[in-house]
């Protein structure tokens, strides 16, 4: 009962960081887009009357059409209202997932950006989360096992790789893989845009060939940091005193490490994976644009280039949203692995 009162809590608190950070984002992209918004209204009604011209239809009047235009359009985006009616605005349409339009088409022809989400998150799981799931079981097997060999030859060497390849730029390595692999031994295509005339297995075959170097990138430069991470805090947990008791016991030493040690240090591992997860679901935008893929990242990248402020709002958005659901699952985790947070929400409620 105490910790399912310490979970509605827990719930309640997102819910009031999430309404808070999304009406301090409304607040400044308003002030934002409204500029972008003119400017957006000058280019159309010139548009409007360059056409006219053409056709030779131009108004009597030409300052008088043109304010006219002007009044309608912004009339049409709400700029004609005060300040923060507009940010209320902003901020109830942005709570119901209503982020509008881009200015300019996204992935092909599509404007709505809700859509535009919904083609890019499934490609970011494809590739990011693949490799995420691939860096965690490397990590954890590989820092189990210097954990149990401390000062050996392996743990010294995955020291070093850990420490050398979380020193190198991902960006950097991609683009000597790019190099090396496609443009030199051509081995793998150097875009990741799947050829639309393959079907069946061989379009499946052709998308695996488009992640591999991309996700050997991710793989290769990341792993070393987690398997780091994971020796370190199985170190820690290896010198408990029922570590020792259950060696004094005879209980077997793999039993020991995977059933004892492993699971008295799964809360910290835990919330590192679920928080890997959820943080792979954001993308990221300097690897994607490296090789072209068409995920969260490359659409941030769009977005920030072409000064699309509704897709940027949404992208933000739905990153504190990711955020905010893994603290949540993490918090869920915590009470499953270890009974003490059970108590201690009890005891502080």
């Amino acid at each position: 009962m105490g910790f399912g009162k310490y979970l509605v809590v827990r719930l309640l608190n997102a819910l009031v960081v999430l309404t808070i950070v999304t009406l301090v984002m409304s607040a400044l992209f308003v002030k934002v887009a409204e500029k972008d918004l003119e400017n957006t209204i000058v280019q159309q009604v010139n548009a409007e009357f360059q056409s006219l011209q053409q056709q030779g239809k131009i108004p009597e009047d030409p300052d008088a059409w043109r304010a006219q235009r002007i009044a309608h359009y912004k009339e049409q985006y709400h700029l004609d209202k005060p300040y923060w009616w507009r940010v209320q605005y902003y901020f109830k349409n942005t709570l119901t997932f209503n982020f509008g339009k881009t200015k300019n088409p996204v992935f092909g022809s599509e404007k709505d950006v809700v859509a535009i989400l919904k083609m890019a998150i499934p490609r970011t799981i494809q590739l990011f989360t693949t490799a995420q799931i691939i860096i965690i079981t490397l990590g954890i097997l590989l820092g189990v096992k210097a954990a149990q060999m401390v000062g050996s030859l392996f743990d010294r060497a995955l020291s070093v790789i850990a420490l050398v390849m979380s020193s190198i730029p991902m960006w950097w390595f991609g683009m000597i893989m790019l190099l090396i692999f496609s443009f030199k031994l051509g081995w793998f295509p150097s875009r990741a845009i799947p050829d639309p005339n393959l079907t069946g297995w061989a379009h499946i075959v052709d998308i695996l060939k488009r992640m591999t170097l991309p996700v050997a990138t991710i793989v290769i430069v990341s792993f070393g940091a987690w398997a780091w991470v994971i020796r370190n805090i199985m170190i820690g947990t290896m010198q408990e005193d029922f570590i020792m008791a259950a060696r004094a016991k005879g209980v077997p030493e793999r039993k020991v490490i995977y059933g004892h040690a492993l699971r008295a240090a799964a809360p910290p591992v835990v919330t590192m994976v679920i928080m890997s997860l959820l943080a792979s679901l954001g993308g990221a935008i300097i690897t994607e644009s490296v090789f072209t893929w068409p995920g969260m990242g490359r659409v941030y990248w769009i977005a920030i280039e072409t000064n699309e402020t509704n897709l940027i709002m949404g992208l933000t958005f739905v990153n504190v949203l990711l955020y905010l659901a893994g603290v949540i699952i993490a918090d869920l985790a915590y009470g499953f692995l270890d009974p003490r947070v059970k108590v201690g929400a009890s005891e502080n409620i």
